[in-house]
């Protein structure tokens, strides 16, 4: 599954590097893409600040998709697309389950969409024509590249931190 965007150059041409896997939608799965991403953005020059929303983004994305993507009667796949254009890092988590609707016996916090906004210098959830939801977003990266969750007050590490 590769990925393009109106008006943004195709990473996989710009650069011939590109992470393309896909998942079973299981918990255990989650760690497994969550850090295939961040090798993938280490490799293409993210620095540690920036790893540590790609990693946040990317766990966010892929839990949602696992929790929420498919019953427990109908098993399916998340798909882990990533690729780079100069200073910037483009994330896909993709799923072919039920699509985003609300529900009122939802599992989980609610808090997965709003943290990876905040994270990430951009982001859309997009209806998939296939069928399924596609998360997108993209992360500055670079030495000397800030990214928008490094302009914000605090940071990322807080997120973590105990009370």
């Amino acid at each position: 599954m590769s990925f393009r965007l109106p008006g943004i150059p195709d990473p996989v041409m710009s650069t011939g590097q590109a992470l393309n896997e896909s998942y079973p939608a299981s918990p255990l799965s989650v760690p497994r893409a969550r850090e295939a991403v961040v090798r993938f953005a280490r490799e293409s020059g993210a620095t540690e600040e920036q790893l540590e929303a790609i990693r946040l983004a990317a766990s966010e994305a892929i839990t949602n998709a696992v929790t929420h993507a498919y019953g427990e009667e109908n098993p399916g796949a998340v798909h882990v697309t990533a690729a780079c254009t100069p200073g910037e890092l483009w994330l896909l988590i993709a799923d072919d389950g039920r699509g985003l609707h609300a529900r009122s016996n939802s599992p989980g916090l609610g808090m997965g969409l709003a943290l990876i906004a905040c994270v990430a210098d951009y982001f859309a959830v997009m209806k998939r024509a296939s069928g399924g939801t596609e998360i997108r977003m993209r992360f500055a990266t670079g030495v000397g590249r800030p990214s928008r969750h490094s302009r914000m007050n605090g940071s990322l590490a807080s997120l973590n931190a105990a009370a």
